[in-house]
């Protein structure tokens, strides 16, 4: 595991995001838990530094970020690329989907994932 993860400073606000995720983010879970993607083992809101990443697969390396309307205020872009840079000095791949695309093609979502994954 990378060094860095899951830091005990942010147990409480991971745990919080997990009872209380966005629809959208329920919906992506109900299709990455339990091993369902060609037995990728998924986890939700880890820890890497001082972000919170919403999906991480571990044996892929590879971490899934929605990002709903906040994403797209003032300055926050700027925010998410300079996060995604240091998430991947860690050796993460990131890779983003819109709110909008969860509830719109999750067949669509998913298949990119697996790309991912099988990459």
């Amino acid at each position: 595991m990378v060094s860095g993860f899951n830091k005990k400073g942010l147990k409480g606000l991971r745990q919080n995001l997990r009872n209380n995720m966005p629809p959208a983010e329920r919906i992506l879970w109900s299709k990455l838990k339990g091993k369902q993607l060609e037995k990728y083992k998924f986890r939700r809101q880890q820890s890497i530094d001082k972000f919170i990443l919403d999906f991480y697969c571990p044996t892929a390396g590879l971490a899934i970020e929605i990002d709903g309307d906040s994403h797209y205020e003032f300055d926050k872009p700027r925010y998410d690329e300079k996060r995604s840079r240091k998430i991947k000095s860690h050796g993460i791949k990131i890779i983003r989907f819109t709110n909008k695309e969860v509830y719109d093609s999750l067949d669509g979502v998913v298949d990119q994932i697996l790309k991912h994954l099988k990459e």
